[in-house]
């Protein structure tokens, strides 16, 4: 984690660097400083993040400078590749997406088909054979 967290929270006084000289240059255009500001704001909280979390786990071996790729072997999660959720979660996103160029109204059907996708696939190894 610490590699990364290093990576966004030097990536965030780029981002606003970057920021200030594109307002300078552009006038204060608002909307690409603005976003360039918000980018910045966004890395440097992922970063700290990334840092709050690396003090309080273990070295993973990927932070260690002697590490071996052996060192890595193992389980790294649980993944069940016959689950369908995944399937009616991204249907979800895209009837929400189609509701851009629908109607607004679609964005509550699209809403109500992910969270019912969501809540399936982080409850799927609650339920049925897979109960604990």
């Amino acid at each position: 984690m610490k590699i990364e967290s290093r990576l966004f929270l030097f990536l965030a006084p780029f981002f606003l660097v970057i920021g200030i000289v594109y307002a300078l240059w552009s006038g204060g255009e608002a909307v690409g400083t603005g976003a360039l500001l918000l980018t910045a704001g966004l890395v440097g909280m992922i970063g700290f993040y990334l840092s709050m979390v690396a003090r309080r786990i273990d070295a993973r071996p990927e932070d260690d400078q002697l590490g071996e790729i052996e060192h890595g072997a193992g389980e790294q999660g649980v993944y069940s590749p016959w689950s369908w959720w995944p399937l009616i979660l991204a249907a979800g996103a895209a009837i929400s997406f189609a509701s851009l160029a629908i109607g607004w109204w679609l964005l509550a059907i699209g809403a109500v088909v992910g969270v019912i996708g969501l809540i399936g696939w982080a409850f799927e190894f609650s339920r049925g054979q897979h109960a604990h």
